[in-house]
Formats: structure tokens, sequence, C-alpha cells
């Protein structure tokens, strides 16, 4: 009975060791933790992204997360879109303070039904991977010009992974980063798998989420989850 005891306790440890490194981004209510322009409110317990035609911005912005850099991690996250396109920063970087510009690896998503999924890197490389490819990008003549050997479809077509998406709905949205192995997900199905074995790829940096130029768009995010190695 002692040793059925001991047994309880260890494994109620070890559980308990498995949840501290994961915390939620979002309290629900405020954008305590965030920073960004006034594009960005809390509307019906979501962070709530928003331009319109009377009050566009001019360059692509981020409400960036104040708690630090991020290595490894896993991060999960709800998202709805209505127009326009967005995408979550990680292991990014400021570039510009004032107007709250990052550069980085994105996880792409959209209103429209091309790249969602993909991994592209913001004010970098660009598009590093298309929906349903497996890549791995090696070093080129430039760091600005990688070598990209891609698999097409190696996790299905882009049109086949298109179709779990709910469209003006909510959406999943998860991505796994360990060392130079980064991985999407949307709604349960991988969308991309790149390795990326370049000096440029970065390890660490931050979070943010992207607010769009353009055309009137408004994104939303809730249940921000993040899991630290």
């Amino acid at each position: 009975m002692k040793l059925l005891s001991f047994f309880a306790l260890f494994a109620f440890g070890l559980s308990v060791s498995a949840r501290a490194d994961e915390k939620s981004l979002f309290d629900g209510s405020s954008l305590t933790g965030w920073a960004g322009l006034d594009f960005w409110t809390v509307q019906d317990g979501c962070i709530t992204g928003q331009t319109t035609k009377e009050k566009p911005t001019k360059g692509n912005t981020f409400l960036i997360w104040k708690g630090g850099e991020v290595g490894d991690f896993e991060l999960t996250l709800q998202y709805k879109m209505e127009g326009g396109n967005s995408g979550i920063q990680y292991r990014s970087k400021i570039v510009d303070e004032k107007g709250f510009v990052v550069a980085g690896y994105q996880g792409d998503f959209e209103a429209g039904t091309t790249y969602s999924g993909i991994l592209y890197e913001e004010k970098g490389r660009g598009i590093l991977a298309k929906r349903g490819e497996k890549v791995v990008v090696k070093e080129g003549a430039e760091p600005t010009k990688p070598k990209i050997e891609a698999q097409k479809d190696a996790l299905g077509s882009s049109e086949s992974l298109q179709a779990i998406i709910k469209q003006g709905d909510w959406n999943e949205y998860r991505i796994v980063a360990k060392g130079g192995h980064l991985q999407h997900f949307i709604n349960g199905h991988q969308t991309v798998d790149v390795t990326d074995e370049t000096a440029v790829g970065a390890k660490t940096g931050i979070l943010a989420l992207q607010l769009h130029a353009g055309p009137p768009m408004r994104v939303q995010f809730k249940n921000i989850v993040l899991k630290t190695e």
C-alpha cells in the first residue's frame, strides 16, 4: 500500500512538472503582456486586429508578446479571419520599435485559399515551404537566396489541406519548433515540415501576431497556449 502511494505521488509529481512549462499568453479580457498599435483591441473575449477603409495601416504591423524570446517550443491558438491575411511570427526580431514591425519566421494564414499553413519568412527569405511540402533549406549563394529541397505534396495536396480549414470561422493553429525543425498544423493536419540547416535560420526570438497592410481586414485570436522545453 505504501509502495502504491509512493508511485501515485511520483506520478502526480511528474504530471505537475509536465504542466509547469505550459502557460496561457492571453487573459481573455485585456492586452496585458502584449504591445502594439491601436489597431489591436479585445473584443468578445478575443484579441482582435482590425483595419478599415478610414483607418488603414501603411505597412504590416504586429502585436508583440512581451514575455521574452522563445527557442524550442509548441504554440497552439485559435484564429478567425475576415478578409486579407495574417500570421503568427516566431523566433522573430523587432526591426521598427515605433511601428511594431518584426522580421522572421511566420506561420501564415489568410481568408483566401492558397497560403494558410505555409512557412514564410517576413522581411527575409520569403516563402520557405508551400502548403503540403516537406522541405530542407540549405545554404545558397547568398543568405537571402537559400537552396530549397522540397518534396511537393508530401503531407497532402494544397487543395486537400485547404478543405480542412473553416473559412470565416474558428480554426486551430499549432506550431512546433525544435532546433532547425519547424512544423505547422491547422486543425490537427500538418501543413509543412521544414528543416532549416542554414546559418541565418533563427533558433530564438520573439512571438508576434500580424495585421497585414492592404484592404480592410479583421483577425481574432484566443486560447493562446505556449509550451516550452
